[in-house]
């Protein structure tokens, strides 16, 4: 547990946020875990998980002038994310869009920073890529360049229907479409080595087989 990846899967199992069994994905797909970063819902829980957040930006050599989080998950985590920056002795901006333009006061739908520089895109997971999609032209319409989109998980799984399976996963079309790195804290291979780990919680272990079936039948390599 001295690798940066494997102590976030490590915190997100002890924190319930990743957890195991049988749950139906958003895709229709019957999943043996299930990764859901809104319930990162505590002081606590929610300045370690920025934490993860600042050095896996940092440590990943992306150059940046600020930091943006589409509504909603990515408003809270791009925002924490900065204030974690800030205790590494990196005092960087942040913005983030509203749903809905406001028709007072300063208006439109970008608050906080003026969108400008290299901007790193900072949201949970990429399912269907829409955030990103809506986060780029935002950026690019304010003058500014994204340059990467930051994730807490990569599930690495293949889109489209089982009869029609795509050959490359959310993020990798993403990050094609655009040009951009995706940089994730995690991904389905830590998860799959944790759980595989000697030592590992036998509550956990018992499903590393379902969890590498899964893989085998949806992911990327």
């Amino acid at each position: 547990m001295n690798n940066l990846r494997q102590q976030f899967i490590a915190f997100s199992v002890a924190s319930g946020v990743l957890r195991f069994g049988d749950f139906v994905t958003k895709a229709g797909r019957t999943s043996p875990y299930f990764f859901n970063a809104g319930l990162f819902n505590e002081g606590a829980t929610l300045a370690q998980l920025a934490q993860f957040y600042a050095r896996t930006l940092l440590d990943s050599g992306v150059e940046f002038d600020m930091l943006f989080g589409p509504a909603y998950k990515g408003i809270t985590l791009a925002s924490a994310t900065a204030v974690a920056m800030a205790a590494e002795g990196r005092n960087v901006a942040f913005s983030y869009n509203r749903k809905e333009a406001k028709d007072h006061g300063e208006g439109g739908t970008i608050v906080g920073a003026k969108l400008q520089g290299r901007v790193v895109i900072i949201d949970d997971v990429i399912s269907a890529g829409t955030s990103v999609r809506e986060s780029v032209a935002m950026i690019r319409a304010a003058g500014a360049t994204p340059c990467a989109v930051l994730i807490a998980l990569d599930r690495m799984e293949r889109s489209g229907k089982d009869d029609a399976l795509s050959a490359k996963s959310a993020v990798d079309e993403v990050g094609r479409e655009f040009g951009l790195p995706v940089i994730s804290i995690g991904n389905l291979n830590d998860l799959l080595t944790y759980i595989s780990a000697a030592g590992a919680d036998p509550q956990l272990a018992q499903y590393k087989d379902a969890v590498a079936t899964y893989r085998t039948r949806y992911g990327v390599n």
